[in-house]
C-alpha cells in the first residue's frame, strides 16, 4: 500500500488535464505537493486552488539539465520524493510526413525521456529510504499504434518499456521501491480535443475525474498496472493474430480513424 497522507508527490504536466486534477487531489488527501509544468500562468493558477503544502515549479521538461536542476532543488529543499507521477504529455497529430523534425524530437523528450530522466534523479533517495513509487503516465496509444499518432504512439510505447524494465530493475535489487503504469484510451481533457470513437460503448472518451480517481486508487493499492478501458487488455492476446487479421480488427474497432478529426488543445489567450 502506498500512503498519500504526508507524502511528498511530484506531478509534471500539473498546470493542466489529469495532472491539475491529480495534484489538487492529492493536495485534499494531505500530501505535500510539488506540481511541475512549462505554464506558469496555468500553475500560478493551480496554486491559488490548491489546498495544503504546496510548491509549484516551472521546468522545461525537454531539457535534461532543468530537470537536473529541478531534482536538485527538491531533494536540497523539501527532501526525497515519496511518490514520482511522471504525467506530462504532448502530441501533434499529424501525418509522419507532414511533423517536423523538432517536433518530433519534442515529443520523445517529453513523453520518454523526461519519465527516465527525472526518475533516474529522483532514484537515489527512494532507494535510500527502501521506499517509494513511481507513476508512469502513458497510453492505450502506447500498446496499440495510431494513425497521426506514429511519434506519440512511439514515444509512449517507449513510456511502457520503460516503466516495465524498471520494475523488474527494482525487483532484481531488491527494493520495495514501487511502480505503475497507466494506459488510457483517449480522455476528454481538451489535449486530443475532436478525437472520435466508433463504439463509445467498448472504447468511451474518457472522463477526466474518472481516471483521476482509478489513478489514485491504483497508487494508494500498489498496483502495477491500469489500463482504461478494459477493451484494451485484448491488444495483447489479439497479437496472436496474423497480422492482416490485426489490422483489420483495429480498423473495425475505429482505432485507425479515431485521429482523423482531431483538432487539438487550443491556444491559451
Amino acid at each position: 500500500m502506498t500512503a498519500i497522507n504526508n507524502s511528498l508527490v511530484l506531478v509534471t504536466g500539473a498546470a493542466s488535464g489529469i495532472g491539475r486534477g491529480l495534484c489538487r487531489e492529492m493536495g485534499q488527501r494531505g500530501a505535500r505537493v510539488i506540481g511541475v509544468d512549462r505554464d506558469e500562468v496555468g500553475l500560478n493558477k493551480l496554486a491559488a486552488e490548491m489546498s495544503g503544502e504546496f510548491h509549484p515549479r516551472v521546468c522545461d521538461l525537454s531539457d535534461v539539465a532543468a530537470i537536473e536542476a529541478l531534482a536538485a532543488w527538491v531533494e536540497d529543499t523539501l527532501g526525497p520524493v515519496d511518490i514520482l507521477i511522471n504525467n506530462a504529455g504532448v502530441v501533434n497529430g499529424t501525418w509522419l510526413d507532414e511533423t517536423e523534425g523538432q517536433a518530433i524530437e519534442t515529443t520523445f523528450r517529453i513523453n520518454a525521456l523526461a519519465p527516465i530522466h527525472l526518475t533516474r534523479c529522483l532514484l537515489p533517495g527512494m532507494l535510500a529510504q527502501d521506499r517509494g513509487h513511481v507513476v508512469t503516465v502513458a497510453s492505450a496509444a502506447g500498446i496499440v499504434g495510431t494513425a497521426r499518432l506514429v511519434d506519440y504512439s512511439a514515444s509512449k510505447a517507449a513510456a511502457v518499456g520503460f516503466d516495465d524494465a524498471l520494475r523488474m530493475e527494482l525487483k532484481h535489487r531488491g527494493s520495495r521501491v514501487r511502480t505503475t503504469i497507466i494506459c488510457p484510451f483517449f480522455i476528454d481533457t481538451g489535449m486530443f480535443e475532436g478525437v472520435q470513437t466508433r463504439w463509445p460503448w467498448l472504447l468511451p472518451i474518457l472522463k477526466p475525474d474518472v481516471v483521476i480517481r482509478r489513478t489514485l486508487k491504483t497508487i494508494e493499492k500498489s498496483r502495477t498496472r491500469l489500463i482504461m478501458p478494459w477493451l484494451v487488455y485484448t491488444a495483447w492476446p489479439a497479437r496472436l493474430l496474423p497480422l492482416a487479421w490485426f489490422d483489420r480488427l483495429m480498423r473495425f474497432l475505429g482505432v485507425s480513424q479515431t485521429m482523423d478529426a482531431f483538432t487539438g488543445r487550443k491556444p491559451r489567450e
